[in-house]
């Protein structure tokens, strides 16, 4: 059994992750027991569990517009947050499981790989990336370029003409637990289509929605290398 510890414990994914048995102990940590900012609280929790792995789920999110209006917010948690995390790992010599988003993909081409090259397209995957960056230095890790939303869908509108890779939280916590032993970087998330078809399959009145602009037009990423471990 792998002994994991998990920031932003309880956040939506670390709820529904919860729910799943599986042959890890979870440590679930909320900001009041493991303060991100803080290389004490990290170290101290650390020093408390004696975790074989740290899953840093701790971020700023939604909505979207946050990390433009409040660009220090986004910078400290996702950015600089990370970067503790990272050290504190590196100082225990233990594993970094680092949850970042398909947003880091410029969005243009889609069927993105692991490999391509990554642009993000707003200020959200530019906070993800900055984390990221310091991850892919600590090669103890595994990065996850997830694409994931609540069930049920939230929005009252999808987009008709956006491809991506949506899948809910409780499906790619299960996909995620095929892999935690694994290092380097996983793209997770559904089967291409667009978010409107996705959202429809779940709440039948959701209405027709265009991009103009405000996202890119193909976010899918390429799921191959996730399937060989499903």
């Amino acid at each position: 059994m792998k002994k994991i510890l998990v920031t932003g414990g309880d956040g939506r994914f670390a709820t529904e992750l919860k729910k799943i048995r599986t042959k890890h102990k979870f440590i679930y940590l909320n900001k009041n027991e493991l303060d991100v900012l803080k290389d004490y609280s990290i170290l101290k929790a650390i020093n408390k569990y004696k975790p074989q792995a740290i899953l840093h789920l701790a971020a700023l999110s939604r909505p979207m517009n946050v990390h433009i209006q409040k660009i220090f917010d986004s910078i400290n948690l996702n950015i600089i947050g990370t970067c503790n995390v990272v050290n504190a790992c590196i100082k225990k010599k233990i594993k970094i499981i680092y949850f970042s988003t398909s947003y880091i993909y410029p969005g243009k081409k889609g069927n993105y790989k692991e490999t391509d090259g990554v642009h993000p397209w707003n200020n959200y995957g530019w906070s993800k990336l900055g984390g990221e960056s310091a991850v892919q230095m600590y090669k103890n890790s595994l990065i996850i370029r997830a694409c994931m939303t609540e069930k049920p869908f939230v929005h009252k509108e999808a987009y008709v003409n956006v491809k991506s890779n949506f899948i809910f939280h409780n499906d790619l916590a299960k996909m995620f637990l095929k892999i935690t032993n694994k290092k380097g970087v996983f793209n997770l998330g559904g089967e291409p289509q667009t978010v409107f078809n996705f959202a429809k399959k779940n709440k039948f009145n959701v209405k027709k929605k265009y991009s103009k602009g405000e996202m890119p037009l193909n976010l899918d990423m390429n799921l191959k290398k996730i399937k060989k471990y499903l």
